[in-house]
């Protein structure tokens, strides 16, 4: 989701003010972004998008994207990605962290983070990571995916059945395909795309497109 002038609006969560002055110098210099408010942490950033909805007008919430850390005090990212999924759902988050181990990739992706990447990633990761987390697509680093990847564990008791059309959908959302471009190369309409997403969303218990691609890496259906 973007404003109607196509330009993303992005919070930044942070608990090191520099590091928040260095995130909009950069993102404030591309065309088409603007940083719109900063937090020190999960319990600010709540607040401050609270305000810029009251701010904004109806049905708009006012930001498109909160570009966050993991760990901060009094609220972590974790809680705070739920919290923000859960009460602006219009709004994507984007992880943006030194942390790539399971522990902290799984619990971001579960929580509703559309995307997660490392602050070593180059400047033009970042700025194309934010616009591709505003619009809904997954975004991870490679390290990260690697870590997916690499997920060892016991199968679930009942692992879910994916149709050979779900499957390919699926890989296509894995590598970014938005829904537009999947229906072209799958010959189908958006509308079909939007029933197979739907369905794997049901059968991998998530909410939406990142946490499939996390699920399905996690259960080795992609790989």
């Amino acid at each position: 989701m973007t404003t109607s002038s196509g330009t993303v609006r992005v919070l930044l969560v942070d608990d090191h003010p520099v590091v928040r002055d260095g995130l909009r110098g950069v993102l404030d210099a591309e065309p088409g972004i603007d940083v719109v408010g900063e937090a020190g942490d999960g319990e600010e950033a709540l607040a401050r998008l609270a305000a810029l909805a009251r701010d904004a007008p109806d049905d708009d919430p006012g930001v498109d994207l909160v570009l966050m850390d993991l760990r901060m005090p009094r609220m972590g990212g974790v809680e705070t990605i739920g919290h923000v999924r859960g009460r602006f759902p219009a709004v994507r988050v984007l992880v943006l962290t030194t942390y790539d181990a399971d522990r902290d990739v799984l619990p971001a992706i579960e929580a509703g983070a559309t995307g997660y990447l490392l602050k070593d990633s180059p400047r033009d990761v970042l700025v194309d990571g934010v616009r591709a987390a505003a619009a809904g697509l997954p975004v991870l680093a490679p390290s990260v995916a690697g870590t997916l990847m690499g997920l060892v564990g016991a199968p679930a008791a009942e692992e879910p059945v994916l149709s050979p059309r779900e499957l390919e959908v699926l890989r296509l959302v894995a590598a970014g395909a938005t829904n537009r471009s999947a229906a072209r190369q799958l010959f189908i309409s958006e509308a079909t795309v939007k029933t197979h997403l739907l369905h794997l969303y049901e059968k991998l218990g998530v909410r939406d497109r990142a946490a499939a691609v996390a699920a399905a890496y996690e259960r080795r259906l992609l790989g």
